[in-house]
């Protein structure tokens, strides 16, 4: 055996390749994610600039958004069913290579608690670390959360500011700057109730889909 070639062969021989796979694996840096859930009801261009500001500013990899089956508030909303809603983020998305669409909630139904959502996630991706987007008026809600200890230790909330809302949590929250855009999915229905317009509230895609399937017309059925 040649002087220097038992050093190397040792080494390669006490590890086997599934180790050499999984140490290769551990020391790549995880993707950073995104997560803006909630119900999209519908979605709206307010939603799109949050998160491309979220996703841009933090650089992350993707944003992901991820419709809920049924919210776990008390004062439910009632939507429309969520393969429609699906639909409309899909067609809001479209052509924007920073966003995805996530039904893991969709697909497992019934109340869509966050810390069940991430703890299915970080199993099924342990090589991504995640960051959930939320408003900072909902960042008071935070000690309401399901499990919201047993949360933090798999996800980091960001939070985007809003006039009128303290950037205070005795949670860790890294705050985003957005430009402020009063649109809301209660106020798209509405308008879509009355008849009235909601050009650039919402993308053509999802204007169009709207009105070709006439969704929200009757918004006690919505």
């Amino acid at each position: 055996m040649k002087w220097g070639e038992p050093v190397l062969t040792t080494v390669l021989d006490k590890k086997s390749a599934t180790q050499v796979l999984t140490e290769m694996t551990i020391n790549q840096p995880k993707k950073r994610v995104g997560i803006m859930g909630g119900t999209f009801n519908p979605i709206h261009n307010g939603h799109l600039i949050m998160a491309d500001q979220v996703g841009t500013q933090l650089g992350l990899d993707k944003v992901l958004f991820m419709p809920n089956a049924t919210p776990p508030h008390v004062d439910l909303k009632k939507a429309i069913d969520g393969r429609t809603r699906a639909r409309l983020i899909r067609r809001a998305i479209t052509g924007n290579p920073l966003f995805d669409l996530e039904t893991l909630e969709l697909q497992r139904g019934g109340k869509s608690y966050s810390y069940n959502t991430l703890l299915a996630l970080t199993q099924l991706h342990p090589d991504v670390e995640y960051y959930f987007i939320i408003g900072a008026d909902e960042v008071e809600y935070l000690p309401t959360w399901y499990r919201i200890d047993d949360l933090l230790q798999l996800t980091t909330f960001v939070a985007v500011k809003r006039k009128g809302h303290e950037q205070l949590s005795r949670y860790p929250v890294i705050w985003v700057d957005s430009p402020m855009i009063e649109i809301s999915s209660t106020d798209i229905r509405r308008r879509i109730k009355y008849g009235q317009s909601i050009r650039y509230l919402v993308p053509e895609a999802v204007e169009d889909y709207i009105k070709e399937h006439k969704l929200y017309q009757d918004d006690k059925k919505d």
